[in-house]
């Protein structure tokens, strides 16, 4: 199922841990919704402006999944609300400034940069249509941080 212009739903909810645990990672129906907006409203704009194809490396996660990895219960991913990403090539602090600067978005998280350290970490980002946050942090692996943090 084609979520946006270049994201489907199997990149959405794609991934290694459930298939090697044999978890079932689709998403009830409710949810696909979300799913649209996230690739609309995040990953669209990001792949137009870097002109660059990539897939997230996380989207959906169902609560088993979740859990499994150590995520919250309240985590966005199990709403379908958030991703997280890279672009090959392309330093994840540059990503998470443009997307602060240009996108409408409830939760940006550049998570485990190490400055000089370009392909470090990844940028996780979520969407709600109703009054979004426009949280910004940065997670050292060990702590948040208000803002983005180089």
């Amino acid at each position: 199922m084609q979520l946006s212009d270049h994201f489907t739903l199997g990149e959405l909810v794609h991934s290694d841990v459930a298939s090697r645990k044999g978890i079932d990672n689709t998403p009830d129906a409710d949810l696909i919704p979300n799913l649209k907006d996230v690739s609309t409203h995040i990953l669209e704009p990001v792949r137009l402006h870097f002109d660059q194809a990539f897939a997230p490396t996380s989207g959906f996660r169902c609560l088993e999944l979740n859990r499994l990895i150590g995520s919250g219960d309240n985590s966005q991913h199990v709403k379908g609300e958030a991703v997280d990403f890279v672009i090959p090539g392309v330093d994840n602090f540059t990503i998470a400034e443009w997307v602060y600067r240009n996108l409408t978005f409830d939760q940006l998280i550049l998570e485990c940069y190490r400055p000089g350290e370009p392909s470090s970490g990844w940028v996780h980002c979520s969407f709600v249509a109703d009054n979004p946050r426009g949280e910004v942090l940065t997670y050292t692996g060990k702590e948040y941080l208000n803002g983005l943090v180089s």
